[in-house]
């Protein structure tokens, strides 16, 4: 069962169980706490975040921390570049389509009969990673599907960095217990201060 909201939190990360997990990844630099950190700067906030997001990737065993960290920025930049419409760099989606071919996938049948269900298998032997190459694959869909890609955000808190699907249109902040409730504490110290 994948993780939720709260069990982010709990861990250290002020977001996560976002629709997609190319998300939850640039949400780990996070520029909403004080100091500003970056989550995955240590083993052990990288093998944490990896153990929340396991039932949701293929592949048992986190990839290498660069590996990581090199795709959680080409998403950043490319999800910024259309966040404040511009144009990215060619070479950062050459970077995300070649994340996502080094792990090729093929479907394969599991079971027969009533217990027949299709799988995919994620063929790693292309020196790919399953994991990274389906975050990549996420993000691919999502940039390539004008409909879903105008849901994206940024957080309404200018100090924020995190991004969200705003399947909500009415969804301005990252987390409601985190930038929504920092607005809402700011609104009524202006009320009651005047």
């Amino acid at each position: 069962m994948a993780a939720t909201l709260p069990e982010f939190q709990a861990a250290g990360f002020p977001m996560g169980a976002e629709p997609l997990v190319a998300l939850d990844l640039v949400d780990t630099h996070a520029l909403c706490l004080d100091p500003v950190r970056d989550l995955l700067a240590d083993e052990a906030g990288h093998a944490t975040w990896w153990a929340l997001q396991a039932d949701r990737l293929p592949g048992a065993a986190p990839p290498p921390m660069s590996a990581t960290r090199r795709l959680r920025a080409v998403l950043r930049e490319l999800f910024d570049a259309h966040l404040t419409q511009r144009t990215p760099d060619p070479a950062l989606i050459a970077d995300l389509n070649a994340v996502a071919a080094a792990v090729p996938t093929s479907p394969h049948l599991d079971g027969w009969g009533a217990e027949a269900r299709a799988g995919v298998r994620w063929h790693d032997d292309y020196n790919g990673h399953p994991a990274l190459a389906a975050i990549a694959g996420e993000a691919i869909r999502l940039l390539a599907d004008r409909k879903r890609l105008d849901m994206l955000r940024a957080c309404a808190n200018p100090a924020c960095s995190m991004l969200f699907l705003a399947e909500n249109k009415r969804r301005v902040w990252c987390a409601a217990n985190v930038c929504g409730n920092r607005a809402r504490v700011a609104r009524h110290y202006e009320r009651t201060r005047a």
